[in-house]
C-alpha cells in the first residue's frame, strides 16, 4: 500500500469537519474525491499533507507515519497542488519550478535540479514561458505552474486539490492525460479533489465520495457514481448514459427536502 489513511477525524473547534475516514491508495492509483462544497474534500488532503493536523487517526506513505516526519522528509514524499496561489514576488515560471526541487537540494542548485525542472516545462507544454513571471500569468497558466512545482519534487504521492477548476475544457483533459501518464510511467500515486464528476469518472482508479466528513461510498468509479449515490450525496437527481462505450453523468434537477421546500 502506497498511502493510508486510518480514522483521521478533524474538527475546527467544535464543529467536526471528518469523523473516521479511512481509506487506501495503490501504487499506480488515481483516487478521486468528490463531495458536495464543506464535505471535507481540501481538509483531507490538507490533513494528509500534515498542513492539518488530525484529532485522530494517522497517515501512513510507504509505512512511514508522516506524524512523526519532519517537513523536509515529508516533501520528499508528498507534492500539494492548491486550487490557486496568490504570488506577488517577482519570480519566473523557471524559479517557480524549481522551488519543488527544495528537498533534493543541498548547498547549491545541482545538475540533475536544472534538468528536472526543463523537463517538467517540457512535459506541461510551458516552455516557452520558462522565462515569464508567474504573477503576469492568467489563472490556467498559472495552475500548469503549480502542477509542474509538484512534479519536480518527484514526490511517491502527488495530491491536487480541484486541479482543472482554472483550466479550460481542452487544458482540463490534457493536463489529466500528462498527470494520468506519469502515474503509470513513475508508478506514483494520485488523490485529487474534484467537482468534476465526469472527469472523475474518466479519469480515476478509485472515488471516494464524502457527505459531511464522512465517506459514504468508495470504489470503482461505475459503483460510486450511480444516480442513487449522487442524489443522497449532492441532492441532485441524476441519470447515466454511455457514449462511445463510456458512462457520463447528466444531471437533471435539484432535488428538495420537505425542509427545503418549506
Amino acid at each position: 500500500m502506497k498511502l493510508e489513511v486510518r480514522g483521521v477525524c478533524f474538527s475546527y473547534g467544535s464543529r467536526p469537519i471528518l469523523t473516521d475516514v479511512t481509506l487506501g491508495v495503490e501504487r499506480g492509483e488515481i483516487v478521486s474525491i468528490v463531495g458536495p462544497n464543506g464535505s471535507g474534500k481540501t481538509t483531507l488532503l490538507k490533513c494528509i499533507d500534515k498542513m492539518l493536523k488530525p484529532k485522530k487517526g494517522c497517515i501512513l506513505v510507504e509505512n512511514q507515519d508522516l506524524g512523526k516526519l519532519g517537513i523536509g522528509e515529508v516533501a520528499k514524499l508528498l507534492g500539494y497542488v492548491p486550487q490557486s496561489a496568490i504570488n506577488t514576488l517577482p519570480s519566473t515560471v523557471f524559479e517557480a519550478i524549481l522551488i519543488g526541487r527544495s528537498p533534493h537540494l543541498s548547498w547549491r542548485i545541482g545538475r540533475r535540479d536544472r534538468e528536472v525542472v526543463s523537463e517538467v516545462l517540457e512535459l506541461m507544454g510551458i516552455k516557452d514561458m520558462a522565462l515569464r513571471q508567474f504573477n503576469q500569468l492568467s489563472g490556467g497558466e498559472r495552475q500548469k505552474v503549480l502542477i509542474g512545482k509538484a512534479l519536480a519534487q518527484e514526490p511517491e504521492v502527488i495530491l491536487l486539490d480541484e486541479p482543472t477548476s482554472n483550466l479550460d475544457l481542452r487544458h482540463q483533459l490534457e493536463v489529466l492525460d500528462i498527470l494520468t501518464s506519469m502515474v503509470e510511467k513513475r508508478g506514483i500515486s494520485m488523490i485529487t479533489a474534484m467537482h468534476d464528476l465526469n472527469l472523475a469518472l474518466r479519469f480515476s482508479h478509485k472515488i471516494i465520495a464524502l457527505k459531511e466528513g464522512r465517506i459514504y461510498a468508495a470504489g470503482e468509479p461505475a459503483s460510486v457514481l450511480t444516480s442513487e449515490n449522487i442524489r443522497s450525496v449532492y441532492g441532485v437527481e441524476a441519470v447515466i448514459s454511455l457514449d462511445s462505450g463510456r458512462p457520463y453523468i447528466v444531471p437533471l434537477r435539484p432535488v428538495y427536502s420537505e425542509k427545503e421546500e418549506k
